[in-house]
């Protein structure tokens, strides 16, 4: 039985219903109910959903054999985890984002809120800007509107929250994507079941490209 760690949201349900369509479904997961556990001993597999960034935790550590993560999530944490595919799900960008007439005064310290200070702070660092990273962990966009900072390095969809509050992007760091990870000692132990799962779900997402 292979554990597969989902996470809970609208983007864990899209990535479960590609589950299904490969052919790993288990039914019970539709149901209205406060289980926490569902498998399918047909199919082989245990699923479970988890907060979004504490898949790769339960990936890493063994907890789950396999998991679905954000791209951002994979890069913030650096979980020692193999990524098997890119599902090209949840598509979206990891950008800095400031108030429409900010220009940056590059003599000074850049104040920079994000909740991905591991991210934010490799990209400046590849610039060679100085910064001053403020960890928050809601409403980002709030931070340059009251001053807190100068720009805001956050995930982008639409753009839409950022044009309701006057603020634009000002530079794209990169592209995200939901991820299937592996743990490295169940990628040894189980490969074929593992690969199976991988190259039934490539086969899906390729046809949509």
């Amino acid at each position: 039985m292979l554990n597969i760690a989902l996470p809970k949201g609208r983007l864990g349900e899209t990535v479960y219903d590609l589950f299904e369509r490969a052919g790993f479904d288990c039914p019970s997961i539709k149901e209205k109910s406060r289980k926490l556990i569902f498998e399918n001993e047909k199919t082989g597999v245990r699923f479970f959903w988890v907060k979004p960034s504490d898949v790769p935790i339960y990936v890493e550590r063994g907890a789950a054999d396999l998991g679905v993560a954000g791209k951002d999530i994979i890069l913030e944490y650096s979980p020692d985890v193999y990524e098997l595919l890119d599902l090209k799900l949840g598509k979206c960008r990891m950008a800095v984002a400031a108030k429409k007439d900010f220009h940056d005064e590059t003599v000074k310290t850049l104040r920079v809120a994000t909740k991905f200070p591991n991210i934010a702070s490799e990209y400046y660092e590849k610039i060679g800007r100085d910064i001053d990273i403020i960890k928050l962990n809601g409403s980002i966009e709030l931070a340059p509107i009251l001053g807190l900072s100068d720009v805001i390095v956050d995930i982008v969809e639409t753009g839409t929250t950022l044009r309701e509050n006057d603020l634009e992007v000002k530079a794209e760091i990169l592209p995200i994507s939901a991820r299937l990870i592996a743990n490295k000692s169940s990628f040894r132990f189980a490969d074929r079941e593992i690969g199976l799962i991988a190259e039934k779900m490539k086969e899906l997402v390729t046809e949509h490209d």
